[in-house]
């Protein structure tokens, strides 16, 4: 592996004009393509092999009208200091209101409140449902404006009106999280290597890489029904590891350059060693957000499998353009020394690489000393660690997982306020009705049969009449429970009905009977997650252990790297219920309401934060082996891998830090709690674990550490991660189980 890349390296870094063409061309290609694709598709929800996929896909079976793709609005209208909104005061409003929305553009029709029993029990709120065309995400300002026009207008008569359903427009913009990250992975970067040019590319390769992969999802987006969320965890992950992965790249490159080789070579050399570290770091996230096809959910595998082909873009781009731009660079891509201190008087470029590779091995840096203190401390810092981590995933013991929707949203949108009212004046449940499918010979008969029996019910408000298609071999009953979509009481409910439909069935003569709603897909999407949870686990676990056993030639430095993950996700887990649904801090990170955590970011967060926590372990220590596989005692291995490669993985976690940091400021719920959560998971994972717990074990180890059981030793293939093939070291003795050059008395780079 190490050759190779080195070779790769050197032909990049030689042919460096035609390397920088080749990506320019993919970079404007990719951007023409997703200039000229069709539009993408609107988000869509789907849970293979579950009831309520079942039954949504039995109504768009048997009732296609009703399953039409248009948009809806509920307008709730409230008449002020509680008067009669169906009174003669107010009621030439409300039908005014309702006329003027059947005349605006893309509007199908407007129920009217007063024929359609759409007024409370107080006659206080009325409410009318409008229909469009086309789906919410492809209406039109023209469209949102007239609707808007038209509440303002009713507002202007006294009128409380307030509006839910997709066709209400959302504030979407942008809060500028990829800005933020940018700049602040800038300032890391300018003071880690002290030089723009070195510090600014990282970024431009990070943002041609980042500008592949989302090019790439647009244009293969009508395709493979990818929506424009799906390229948002795609941009988060493929910026975060793109700086990263050449921020590793470059760093090796100046450290070759120190150690007196020549551009080429040193070229070579990064790509074939702190190359081999990305190729496989890059294979762990790969495999983790892959992996999230092992789900079944469509929306989680197309999230996935587009972050995981941004990612081996960012790769390719760290082990092919980072050596080629690297060519152009100046000599002063290294900070200079101060000459003055070193000679008194200018040095020549030799000296002054001389003098840089002196006085990195003569002055310890911070890396060093607190490696110094860990190994002399072990006991202490791990304890510390582990109490520490284990505190703050305390809260991860009170999870609520919950499904987003207009009851969560800030109180200050129309939509919170329009689900407030409605809950107000027709009961909480009336914001959740759960829907009944009903197969049989003569549905219409059968379904009036399953209504009664529902009925009966304890948590049941109504049951509608039913409603049969053409053919009466289906029809649909509306069921309103007492309790809010959200409420445990309602799952409760949920259980009970689904559990007692045998006895229904067969007392009513149906075929088959469902049930469906925002509550019922809650309770089956969790327990899709909870089915698919281990099976994840075990193939991206699993197979990241195999990895890694490979590049380390370990069974304990896998194991030791898997547990410290587990460790990472509790404390991030932690960190999210107590802002998220506790509501702790809730001003600082911009958190309106606190709620439910989104069933969909555990799981999200697992796969993104173990492939993360492999990076950052990958890094680390495969600089200590490279060292131990050449001479050095376990102490002193670990004290080589914090010298060399301690800031440069500080400087890496606080770039992501950052980068994940900037989503917290998105307005869409989902995107700021995986930012959060993933920015808390790489504080803890690299600070904590990687940083402390880490060489702390490896001190109580020792050698026993990088034990390997010598029948593995004899079966594995040596890929070669140090980059022991690639000369400058001479060869001799290897160590028991760790095959490989060793010196004894060579000093460590």
């Amino acid at each position: 592996m190490a050759t190779f890349l080195h070779r790769l390296g050197r032909f990049a870094f030689r042919r460096r004009g035609l390397t920088v063409l080749l990506w320019l061309l993919v970079f404007v290609g990719g951007g023409v393509a997703a200039s000229s694709a069709p539009p993408p598709p609107a988000d869509t929800f789907s849970m293979p092999g579950t009831e309520s996929q079942k039954a949504f896909d039995l109504l768009k079976e048997k009732f296609p009208a009703a399953g039409a793709e248009g948009a809806s609005a509920r307008v709730v209208i409230r008449a002020p200091g509680g008067q009669d909104v169906s009174g003669p005061r107010h009621r030439p409003a409300v039908s005014g209101l309702v006329a003027e929305l059947k005349k605006a553009p893309g509007v199908v029709g407007v129920t009217d409140p007063y024929l359609t029993g759409g007024v409370s029990k107080d006659a206080t709120t009325a409410y009318a449902v409008v229909s469009y065309k086309v789906p919410g995400l492809q209406l039109t300002e023209e469209e949102h404006g007239a609707q808007a026009k038209a509440f303002e207008n009713a507002r202007a008569k006294g009128l409380t009106v307030e509006a839910g359903g997709d066709a209400v427009k959302i504030d979407t913009a942008m809060g500028g999280a990829e800005i933020v990250g940018v700049l602040v992975s800038a300032v890391v970067l300018l003071v880690t290597f002290g030089s723009l040019i070195a510090a600014g590319m990282p970024l431009l390769t990070a943002l041609i890489g980042v500008g592949v992969g989302i090019s790439g999802i647009t244009a293969l987006g009508s395709t493979f029904g990818l929506s424009t969320n799906t390229s948002t965890l795609a941009m988060m992950i493929g910026l975060a590891v793109g700086i990263d992965y050449a921020l590793f790249i470059i760093s090796r490159y100046r450290s070759e350059i120190a150690e007196g080789h020549e551009r080429r070579e040193a070229a070579g050399r990064a790509v074939g060693t702190a190359g081999s570290a990305v190729v496989f770091a890059g294979l762990t996230v790969i495999i983790a957000l892959a992996g999230l096809a092992v789900v079944n959910v469509p929306v989680l595998t197309k999230m996935g499998l587009s972050a995981a082909g941004t990612v081996a873009v960012a790769v390719l781009v760290a082990v092919t353009l980072v050596p080629a731009l690297l060519g152009f660079a100046p000599v002063k891509v290294l900070r200079r020394i101060d000459r003055k201190a070193v000679t008194g008087k200018p040095l020549s470029a030799r000296q002054e690489r001389r003098a840089a590779k002196e006085a990195a091995r003569t002055k310890p840096n911070l890396g060093t000393r607190w490696a110094g203190y860990v190994l002399r401390h072990p006991v202490a810092v791990l304890l510390v660690g582990v109490v520490g981590l284990g505190t703050v995933a305390v809260p991860a013991a009170s999870l609520e997982l919950g499904l987003p929707g207009e009851g969560t949203m800030a109180t200050e949108t129309t939509q919170r306020k329009a689900y407030d009212m409605l809950s107000e004046s027709f009961g909480p449940g009336f914001n959740g009705p759960l829907m009944i499918t009903v197969s049989a010979e003569d549905a219409a008969a059968a379904a009036g049969g399953v209504g009664r029996e529902l009925a009966k019910v304890d948590g049941v408000v109504s049951v509608s009449p039913a409603v049969p298609n053409a053919g009466n071999d289906t029809a649909i009953l509306n069921l309103v429970p007492s309790t809010g979509p959200n409420d445990h009481a309602t799952e409760e409910l949920v259980r009970t009905i689904r559990a007692g439909l045998g006895g229904v069935e067969a007392a009513t003569g149906a075929s088959e009977v469902l049930v469906t709603g925002q509550t019922a897909v809650f309770i089956d999407f969790s327990k899709t997650l909870d089915d698919a949870l281990v099976p994840y686990l075990a193939l991206v676990v699993g197979l990241a252990f195999l990895l890694l056993v490979l590049v380390f030639r370990s069974v304990l430095v896998p194991l030791k790297a898997a547990l410290g993950f587990l460790l990472s996700v509790g404390a991030a887990l932690g960190a999210v219920v107590a802002v998220f649904q506790w509501g702790w801090l809730a001003d600082v990170f911009g958190v309106k309401e606190a709620g439910p955590v989104m069933s969909t970011m555990p799981i999200i967060m697992i796969g993104v934060v173990f492939g993360l926590a492999m990076d950052y372990e990958v890094f680390l220590v495969s600089r200590m082996r490279e060292a131990y596989v050449h001479g050095a005692e376990p102490g002193e291995a670990v004290v080589t891998g914090f010298r060399h490669g301690g800031r440069v993985v500080g400087a890496a976690a606080i770039i992501m830090i950052s980068v994940f940091s900037g989503f917290v400021t998105e307005q869409n719920d989902l995107i700021k709690m995986i930012g959060f959560a993933l920015a808390s998971a790489v504080l803890f994972d690299a600070f904590v674990v990687r940083m402390a717990i880490v060489p702390a074990l490896f001190a109580l180890l020792g050698a026993s550490a990088w034990w390997l059981p010598k029948w593995l030793d004899r079966v594995l293939p040596n890929l070669d991660v140090e980059g022991e093939g690639l000369g400058g070291r001479p060869a001799g003795g290897d160590r028991a189980g760790v095959p490989g050059p060793r010196r004894e008395h060579e000093p460590v780079h």
